[in-house]
């Protein structure tokens, strides 16, 4: 086999990719391992010489470069690959650097295939997919008021087994102004679509897809447009839970802000403008005084409740196939219970 499609990608025993770290923190295939045959500042290096010097000068140092690179993983990562090992290798565009490396590894003896096209075909797939899949599936989408336990929902369903699209686990980000995951930064936008596609990819389009009620925007990512449209057009299953026990789930999922509530206080700062310096500073006071269940409470009921019931009359509307929950509890058992019913 000379050279593989993106059709092939996961054919393979693994996928590697031979670019940069700069390039592979960006985007990736999934599940492909960074193997680097030119480093950030050696890439920088060959092609100032390629622009300023020529191409043959660019040429000579980029291949002792990428010698010396692919020697130092053929005694590390490929030490120990069987005979019968068969990798899948691909750069940006299909070009020298998955050539060099592809065809040292089939000179030892490997089944080596260089991805036709590179990086490049492969995302041009991603980018038409994400513009046909989204479509081609149907979609239960699970809606409620912020701290009503959707995504903890999501996690259940599942685990019962049914087939679970998490946008915001595949965005690093909980998706409101005091959604970002600690320690825990969101993926560049091409890598968060490489992950949607990902997921799509392997549903089964005869049984529903479970997902959340996002916004355009989860954090700094846009959720694809076809992808969106297909929610907003889909029945909802609406979950109602009494305030008691959405503060004690926030309270829970968002113990970081607990322990630094100047941070919280910060991020209070950026709805002034929406909600009033007054009633702003009152939730700062109460975040300093440690008054955690009423802070929480104060944010659902002048805040997020509000603008939910706002952006839910507009993008998910009620209809008549929509089924509605109600969940006293948000317990880890309540909630495993409440997923076995919608699977049900």
């Amino acid at each position: 086999m000379r050279a593989a499609t993106v059709a092939d990608l996961f054919a393979f025993d693994e996928v590697i990719d031979v670019r940069s770290p700069a390039e592979f923190a960006e985007d990736r295939v999934p599940g492909a391992l960074s193997l680097p045959v030119l480093d950030d500042a050696e890439r920088a290096r060959v092609g100032t010489l390629y622009k300023q010097v020529s191409a043959f000068e660019a040429k000579k140092v980029g291949a002792a470069l990428v010698s010396r690179n692919i020697a130092q993983h053929l005694e590390t990562h490929f030490a120990d690959k069987p005979r019968s090992y068969r990798p899948l290798v691909y750069c940006w565009r299909g070009g020298s650097r998955s050539g060099a490396m592809t065809h040292i590894l089939q000179k030892i003896g490997f089944a080596a295939v260089q991805l036709e096209g590179g990086y490049k075909a492969y995302r041009r797939h991603v980018v038409a997919e994400l513009a046909r899949l989204p479509a081609t599936l149907h979609y239960r989408v699970i809606c409620g008021p912020t701290g009503s336990g959707k995504s903890r929902l999501l996690a259940a369903l599942e685990q019962a087994g049914a087939q679970v699209l998490d946008l915001e686990a595949l965005a690093a980000h909980r998706g409101s102004l005091l959604g970002a995951l600690p320690g825990a930064p969101q993926p560049q936008q091409k890598g968060f679509e490489s992950a949607v596609w990902a997921a799509l990819a392997r549903f089964d389009p005869a049984w529903p897809v479970y997902v959340e009620s996002e916004s355009k925007r989860i954090g700094a990512l846009t959720v694809p447009e076809a992808l969106i449209a297909a929610m907003r057009a889909s029945p909802c299953v609406r979950i109602e839970a009494p305030l008691a026990a959405r503060v004690q789930l926030l309270t829970e999922d968002y113990a970081h802000f607990l322990a630094d509530p100047e941070t919280l206080n910060a991020r209070l700062a950026h709805l002034v403008e929406l909600r009033g310096s007054e009633t702003v500073a009152a939730w700062q006071a109460l975040a300093r005084a440690g008054a955690w269940p009423e802070l929480v409470a104060a944010l659902l009921e002048q805040h997020y409740d509000p603008a939910y019931r706002k952006s839910l009359a507009h993008n998910y509307a009620p209809r008549p196939d929509d089924l509605a929950l109600h969940a006293e509890s948000l317990a880890p058992e309540a909630v495993r219970a409440l997923a076995r019913a919608i699977v049900a």
